[in-house]
Order: C-alpha cells, then sequence, then structure tokens
C-alpha cells in the first residue's frame, strides 16, 4: 500500500530510515548487541512497566518488578478479575509499541528532543525507584515477591535514566533528535521482534517458558499462540496509525526541530 509522505515530513522520514538501517545492520555484527544492550534494557523497563501501569489503572497493587542481566523482567501484581488480568499481560509487548509510537508521534509533532529524553528518564527512574526498589522492599515477605533482583534492577535503571539525561543536558539538538529517533525505532523493532519469538514459543512444538501469551492462556483457555498473533496484530495496526500519521503534514510545527537529515527525501 503506498502511502504518500508530505514534504515536510520527509527529512524526519530519513532520520528514521537510517535509525533503521543501523539497528538492522547491527543485528548481523558479530558481538554488536554488546551496543544494543542498553537499548534492549531500555525496552525492558518499558515492557515491565506497561504491565505495572495496568495493574494500577485496572485497581490492583504492584508488589515489585525487575529487570534481569538477560534482559528479561517480571513484575509481580495482585490478582484481579479476568478482565484487568488480560489487560495486565497484554500491556507489556502493546505498551512497547506505544511507547514507540509515542515517541514518534512526539518527534512529528517536533517536540524538543531535550524535553522527550527527560520525560523517558523520569519514567524508568520511577519505575526504578518505587516499582523496583520501594515495592520489593515493603512486600517482600509477599509469596512470589523476589528482594534478589533488586541490585539489577536499580543499577540498570539508574545507569540507564542518567545515560538519557545526559544526552539531553549535553548533546547537540541534531544528536539528540536522532538518538530519539533511534530509541523509537528499538522499542518498536524490539516490540515486534519479541513477540515474535513468543509466537513460536507458544506454538505446539516450543519448549515450556513462561510468557504473558502463557499467562493469558492460563487465564482464558484460549491457546497462548492465539494470543501472540492477537498482540502482532495490535501493535502492527498501532505501528501503522503511528506512520500515517508520521507522513501527514503538520507545517506549522516544521521549524521547531531541529533534524540531523535536513535535505529533502526523494521518494
Amino acid at each position: 500500500m503506498k502511502i504518500n509522505i508530505s514534504a515536510d515530513a520527509r527529512p524526519q522520514v530519513r532520520t528514521l530510515l537510517i535509525a533503521a538501517a543501523i539497528t538492522i545492520a547491527l543485528w548481523f555484527i558479530p558481538f554488536a548487541e554488546i551496543l544494543t544492550y542498553p537499548f534492549r534494557l531500555f525496552v525492558t523497563f518499558i515492557h515491565e512497566g506497561g504491565h505495572a501501569m495496568a495493574a494500577l489503572l485496572t485497581g490492583n497493587s504492584v508488589l515489585s518488578l525487575s529487570v534481569s542481566p538477560d534482559t528479561s523482567g517480571m513484575v509481580q501484581s495482585t490478582q484481579g478479575g479476568f478482565i484487568s488480568q488480560s489487560i495486565i499481560s497484554s500491556a507489556g509487548y502493546v505498551g512497547a509499541m506505544i511507547y514507540g509510537a509515542l515517541l514518534l508521534f512526539l518527534i512529528r509533532r517536533a517536540v524538543a528532543a531535550r524535553i522527550v529524553l527527560l520525560g523517558s528518564a523520569a519514567f524508568i527512574l520511577l519505575l526504578t525507584v518505587v516499582f523496583g526498589l520501594w515495592k520489593p522492599l515493603v512486600n517482600g515477605l509477599q509469596p512470589g515477591v523476589q528482594l534478589s533482583g533488586i541490585p539489577f534492577t536499580l543499577i540498570a535503571g539508574t545507569l540507564i535514566a542518567l545515560g538519557l539525561i545526559a544526552i539531553a543536558k549535553y548533546a547537540s539538538a541534531r544528536v539528540a533528535t536522532f538518538f530519539l529517533s533511534f530509541l523509537a525505532v528499538q522499542c518498536v523493532l524490539n516490540a515486534l521482534l519479541d513477540l515474535k519469538t513468543v509466537f513460536f514459543l507458544s506454538s505446539p512444538f516450543g519448549p515450556e517458558v513462561h510468557t504473558d501469551a502463557a499467562n493469558m492462556a492460563n487465564a482464558t483457555g484460549v491457546p497462548s499462540m492465539l494470543w501472540a498473533v492477537i498482540w502482532i496484530g495490535m501493535s502492527l495496526m498501532i505501528l501503522s496509525m503511528a506512520m500515517r500519521f508520521y507522513a501527514v503534514s503538520q507545517q506549522q510545527n516544521a521549524a521547531q526541530q531541529d533534524l540531523p537529515f535536513e535535505d529533502p527525501l526523494e521518494v
């Protein structure tokens, strides 16, 4: 399906394409995962933050949030009804895609990259301090809450937040804008890759691994593989809406963004 890209969107689209190309190229470079490791951890925090926010919005309590060195994560929350369990389980992968789409929206609306980076840093710090440190200490005696995840979660969350703050404060406007575009691409592509992994893990031939899709299957009786397909469809729909918005002219905001690639994009 052809999408007409407005003239004022083309420099931003070029920035996204370059960020996406770098991301994909790094997948094929040996040991390049070292470079993308902090971004993977960032996406994990966003994923687990989606679970935590969904738990709060559905009237449940978050008992703990932890992120592991292998970039996996876990949120322990009180058990609500069927609807709240469904929302909480779905909020991880879909939430990461929504966050990536939100970053794309803010970039397209020419919101200053420094502000968005500082906002992201504040969100990571909130998740780290409140749900990664304070909540586990308070709920340490609750079943399923493990205190062993606190040190790495605290260190990783703090370093990621400080890195975002440093880029927002010391990087040029163009570098900050490109970094934000790269961060948005990481959220979107990693969310899709993680869903692909969940899809294969949920297949009849997949190993017995605890996933969000397995949680949904236990709560609803619907096969976990179908839930993975549903989430992939939802994520693609969110991404499609974000990209269509990206292609629409926002001429009144075009002068506000300092883009790293401002030459017209030939399409």
